[in-house]
């Protein structure tokens, strides 16, 4: 499988860019997932529900099954968060895995950029970095993008990642 990272900083646009990034790449007929990392205890059960409910009376995992979708949740109970290798490895095969966040891990990404936050560019200072997504003109030593330029922006992940 190839993996390519959207990264940046708070409301940079990472998460817009790959919502529209997934659905280009798979209008294209190539089949993606995505993995996101989250910084701060991050909940897809809700109170109340049975899941949940057995996940509160300590279940190390808990696997929801319906005829449209199943999900794992395996609660960590105060063991290491897993390394990013350990998670791509429990992911079923596609033909790309775009990964939103993990700014300082070694694979290939573009920063999302907006003017707006008053933040940094990342790339000067991490070498993973292969271009930029941003909604003004910064002097970067990548590749430019326009942030909404997702067709332009998508080939160039296809042509990095050789598909």
């Amino acid at each position: 499988m190839k993996i390519y990272g959207v990264t940046g900083y708070k409301n940079a646009g990472k998460t817009g860019l790959m919502e529209r990034l997934v659905a280009e790449i798979t209008g294209r007929g190539f089949t993606v997932s995505t993995l996101k990392h989250a910084h701060h205890a991050t909940d897809i059960d809700h109170p109340g529900r049975d899941s949940f409910r057995h996940r509160q009376a300590g279940a190390a995992q808990v696997l929801v099954s319906s005829p449209v979708r199943w999900a794992l949740m395996t609660e960590l109970r105060g063991a290491d968060e897993p390394t990013l290798d350990d998670l791509l490895a429990r992911m079923s095969p596609v033909d790309l895995i775009l990964i939103e966040g993990y700014k300082s891990a070694p694979h290939p990404k573009i920063e999302a950029h907006r003017h707006e936050t008053g933040r940094p560019l990342l790339c000067p200072q991490n070498p993973t970095i292969r271009a930029v997504a941003s909604n003004t003109q910064p002097d970067v030593p990548v590749p430019l993008f326009d942030l909404d330029d997702t067709t332009a922006i998508a080939d160039f992940i296809l042509a990095e990642v050789g598909l």
